[in-house]
């Protein structure tokens, strides 16, 4: 049929520009539906219930875990543990400038204070001489965060933790999965505090969880967030508790969660690879680095723009074209509770400025996220401020 060429090319153009590129929307089907029916006819869906408890050992025993205990989100997960370390008024916890508040606003709910400490230009995260230059007699505790999947030096981070007496509560919201030496993120300091945000490798809905390999304070944190109630007597809470227990129902969709795990990971790894072949070329993009004795599992992948460009612009074009995209974290000394001068921070600011977050979902396929990446190429290659 005369035209029908044109047409066949027309409808593949309309199918393309159709799709969505997703940032980092859940990936959830047939077993998570399995899973959540089998709570729901159990008929304890709320924070009772046997789910919980298999979620926990299931998620300790993937990690090398000792014991875990399962919460309602990453931030109470940070706040417990900060509590269980005895962290509170007037002690410091060094922090990284980059990264997203929720690691910062526990130290505050505890009543300790903040001490901002630059990246790394290179993997971004803190950087083990920022944290020792900042020490001082009142510090007690150093929150790494493995920012976006890439986990931090923590052999040179547990080596000043150590000559310190310092606790360590590591910020993994983001790494799961991700190993230093053959050894999983989460698993290095005194607390490794994870999130299962809907937007994280793995999801609950919402919901967080504390590994360590101190089955004691564990088993304290695990008495705190069920309002501190006394087992053997009814209504007696012997300590300030705290309503930070995940429910049964959520439980059933991080199992489920929980069988799909290394696909996730072996996908989020592809993707990985793929946009560095496709615009690691480009001479003015720059990848967020990983150490030789990491492995790592980009819970995003992004980028630093080192060119002139207006990065909220470029966002802006990128999604005409169904390619979700986000800004890098605003460097936390920006909120007005945290105010620090940017001249401290230099990379942390540096990142932020012309950073962004690419399509990394596992609702992606490889070919889909080779498609997002050819476009952001093309894009970037033409934009001009």
């Amino acid at each position: 049929m005369p035209g029908s060429e044109k047409t066949t090319i027309y409808i593949n153009h309309l199918y393309i520009m159709s799709k969505i590129y997703h940032l980092d929307a859940p990936n959830a089907g047939r077993i998570e539906k399995k899973y959540l029916t089998k709570a729901i006819d159990s008929g304890y869906i709320s924070t009772f219930g046997p789910f919980v408890g298999q979620f926990e050992k299931k998620f300790a025993k993937f990690l090398g875990a000792k014991k875990a205990v399962a919460l309602q989100s990453g931030t109470a997960a940070l706040h417990m543990s900060l509590l269980e370390a005895g962290i509170g008024d007037g002690d410091e916890v060094i922090v990284p400038c980059l990264t997203f508040v929720a690691t910062v606003n526990p130290v505050l709910y505890v009543g300790a204070k903040p001490v901002l400490a630059d990246v790394s230009p290179d993997t971004w995260n803190i950087q083990p001489e920022e944290i020792e230059s900042h020490i001082t007699t009142k510090t007690k505790a150093i929150i790494p965060v493995h920012l976006f999947g890439t986990c931090c030096d923590m052999g040179r981070i547990m080596e000043i933790a150590q000559k310190y007496n310092l606790v360590v509560i590591e910020d993994s919201t983001e790494s799961l999965g991700v190993s230093f030496k053959g050894k999983q993120t989460g698993m290095f300091g005194n607390f490794g505090c994870f999130s299962f945000n809907g937007n994280k490798l793995i999801t609950t809905g919402g919901g967080g969880m504390i590994v360590s390999e101190d089955e004691k304070k564990i088993e304290h944190i695990r008495f705190l967030i069920n309002q501190a109630a006394d087992k053997n007597r009814s209504y007696y809470h012997p300590e300030i508790g705290f309503n930070y227990r995940m429910t049964n129902i959520e439980a059933a969709l991080g199992l489920a969660q929980l069988e799909r795990i290394n696909s996730f990971l072996d996908k989020k790894r592809k993707f990985t690879k793929i946009y560095q072949q496709i615009l690691g070329v480009l001479p003015y993009v720059e990848f967020q680095k990983q150490y030789t004795q990491a492995q790592g599992a980009r819970w995003l992948n992004c980028m630093v723009i080192k060119k002139k460009i207006d990065i909220d612009s470029f966002i802006r074009q990128l999604k005409k074209k169904n390619i979700q995209t986000r800004r890098i974290f605003l460097p936390v000394s920006e909120m007005p509770y945290l105010r620090g001068p940017a001249r401290k921070y230099p990379n942390s600011y540096g990142i932020y400025k012309n950073g962004i977050c690419l399509p990394s979902s596992t609702i992606n396929s490889s070919d889909e996220i080779k498609e997002a990446a050819l476009q952001v190429r093309e894009t970037l290659e033409h934009f001009r401020q």
